[in-house]
């Protein structure tokens, strides 16, 4: 898999297309979809996929739901993972929009896309919320199984929500991580995942700001995966590089949830 960074202006990095907004999570804490399909077959891994599970903590996985909330070192899913921003998303409180997601066409060709657009964190909180969306493009013209994604940001306010030890304005503890994994013995993230401001707009590591266009594509061919960092043009930062995630479980704190 090659990663590059492409797309719009950043006001405009999340795809408007309606298909994306054809179902609803219904707003929760820690739910997930059943399996939904994704429209076309993906060859994740040597694996070959045709549905996956929408959680509404910021990812998607392919062999079950994923309600953890305290994101952790993605080698160590045991389930591949594909994730935008892994956090508390929390879409219970006013003024947070449910997660979404459903299918479309990008450049004439099948896709499926989730969005995280205003989504606020735990518990019930609303300020600031978050916008950004995984976008799924079937590439079967270059080979089976073969497919596009794009990560799509237009504003990180939060990185983690209060049972992440995250405080006010959902700032601090266990910060969000974004990337993907096999579950198995491959697993990349972002630089600045796990960092303590780095995602945040106008942070070191600005997901919003990545290449000046909020997005980042990655592109799967027959399953395989070889991350190529990007240059970044006109001396920018190397804020999308990707660095290889290794380590230990991330233990999640139970939540406490008052009555």
């Amino acid at each position: 898999m090659a990663m590059t960074l492409a797309g719009e202006a950043n006001a405009a990095s999340v795809r408007t297309d309606l298909g994306f907004k054809s179902n609803t999570l219904a707003a929760n804490d820690d739910l997930s979809t059943g399996s939904v399909a994704i429209g076309f077959s993906a060859n994740f891994f040597g694996t070959t996929y045709s549905n996956l599970f929408v959680n509404n903590n910021g990812n998607v996985t392919f062999n079950g739901p994923l309600g953890t909330f305290t994101p952790f070192n993605l080698i160590s899913t045991n389930t591949p993972i594909i994730a935008p921003f892994f956090a508390d998303v929390d879409t219970r409180g006013i003024g947070s929009s449910p997660v979404q997601y459903g299918g479309s066409t990008v450049n004439g060709r099948t896709a499926f896309g989730v969005n995280w657009v205003d989504v606020g964190y735990f518990a019930n909180q609303t300020n600031p919320l978050n916008s950004f969306q995984l976008v799924m493009i079937d590439r079967s013209d270059i080979g089976a199984g073969d497919f596009d994604f794009e990560f799509n940001y237009d504003s990180i306010g939060w990185e983690a929500g209060s049972a992440s030890g995250g405080g006010a304005g959902g700032l601090g503890g266990s910060s969000a991580r974004a990337g993907w994994s096999n579950g198995v013995n491959t697993s990349y993230e972002i630089a600045g995942s796990a960092v303590n401001g780095a995602f945040l707009d106008n942070g070191p590591n600005a997901l919003n700001a990545i290449n000046r266009t909020g997005r980042i594509v990655f592109q799967v061919r027959n399953g395989s995966v070889t991350p190529q960092p990007p240059s970044v043009p006109d001396g920018g930062s190397t804020i999308a590089s990707l660095g290889l995630a290794l380590g230990a479980l991330g233990l999640a704190r139970r939540k406490f949830k008052k009555a």
